[in-house]
């Protein structure tokens, strides 16, 4: 734990020192028991700023490659990841995904912190996807409150494409919680994408996005 907060301190004071970020709503985060924070996606640094931001920390899901790779650079990566409370998940295996929405349930049983992107991918085009249910199950199966989140300006940071951070202004904005009935795991599909709906909505509330009705896919090879 110590090692975590280390970790977030840091982090915290590089973002805020380079980029100067307007943080608003930090009082909506509840100061005790689960929370589930939903934001929209527009860098590959978003979970970053969100972990270092938040006044508690939260669990992102991460490529199980950060975990892996060898070498200095993947020791690195990995320490990072790990202490920052990222979860690994390889993509396109149901299998382990649901192991991994499993943990998050774990986490969330504990009381702790969870943080998922609705859209399921990053925006490329600025705009706020439809949202995929996973969001709705978590809030249905554990009646833990739902924090919007919405990011502005965050994709200036890394442009999609580029491996190169640039320090930029950037907004996060945290909405009041949304509050789901405690239904358990077992719920009827329309409440989850009833429940979905409201969060994403509130989520375009912060942001300012447009909208789109589709679901976002993740570019061919990434």
């Amino acid at each position: 734990m110590d090692v975590f907060k280390g970790v977030r301190a840091t982090v915290r004071g590089g973002v805020k020192t380079l980029c100067r970020p307007t943080v608003t709503g930090l009082e909506n985060v509840p100061t005790e028991g689960p929370f589930i924070a939903a934001s929209n996606h527009l860098s590959f640094l978003d979970s970053v700023i969100i972990q270092a931001l938040m006044p508690r920390p939260v669990a992102f899901f991460a490529k199980a490659e950060y975990f892996t790779t060898p070498g200095a650079k993947g020791r690195v990566m990995k320490a990072f990841f790990e202490s920052v409370g990222s979860i690994p998940v390889e993509r396109g295996e149901q299998a382990a995904s649901v192991a991994a929405l499993d943990k998050l349930v774990e986490i969330l049983e504990d009381g702790g912190g969870i943080g998922i992107y609705p859209e399921g991918t990053r925006s490329r085009d600025g705009l706020l996807y439809r949202g995929r249910t996973g969001v709705g199950w978590l809030a249905l199966t554990t009646g833990a409150p739902v924090v919007p989140v919405g990011l502005i300006g965050t994709e200036k940071l890394q442009p999609a494409g580029s491996n190169r951070v640039r320090p930029q202004h950037f907004t996060m904005k945290i909405g009041e919680p949304l509050r789901f009935e405690h239904l358990g795991a077992k719920h009827p599909l329309p409440a989850r994408r009833q429940a979905t709906d409201r969060i994403v909505d509130a989520i375009a509330e912060l942001s300012g996005q447009e909208r789109s009705d589709r679901y976002n896919q993740a570019p061919t090879g990434t």
